[in-house]
């Protein structure tokens, strides 16, 4: 009885197609690419945090954040001065907010952007600042 054997250069032809098509699948579609926004944009928030969570205040507190988030009046009176501060801290071409417990400075987040954020805690309450992509 005789046997049907498939020749190898017809197994090695098969493999071939198989592996070209995949080849030319991965370049038609491509590779998406990994989302990189918002680690950047935490890494752009922290910066921020960090530099006036270290600053000295302008007039009484421990830090210039403490002194802001002091009372009203000293959010009031600071308020144009912190907003200069973080504007000169990042990139120009990031937008932002700082949210604090007595207001806001900054602008106000569009839906749909990837934000990065990041928080400091003072002896006043949470400071968060936003940041994204203009």
């Amino acid at each position: 009885m005789d046997r049907a054997q498939l020749s190898l250069p017809a197994i090695e032809v098969g493999v071939g197609i198989v592996l070209v098509v995949g080849v030319l699948t991965t370049f038609a579609l491509g590779i998406p690419d990994a989302d990189t926004n918002e680690p950047q944009l935490d890494a752009y928030a922290e910066d921020a945090a960090t530099v006036l969570a270290s600053e000295s205040p302008r007039h009484q507190g421990a830090t210039r954040l403490a002194e802001v988030v002091r009372a009203p009046e000293t959010f009031e009176r600071e308020k144009a001065a912190l907003e200069r501060r973080v504007d000169r801290i990042l990139p120009d071409n990031l937008l932002f907010r700082v949210e604090t417990p007595q207001g806001a400075i900054g602008y106000e987040k569009p839906p749909g952007v990837a934000v990065g954020s990041a928080t400091v805690t003072t002896t006043g309450g949470d400071v968060t600042i936003r940041v994204w992509y203009a």
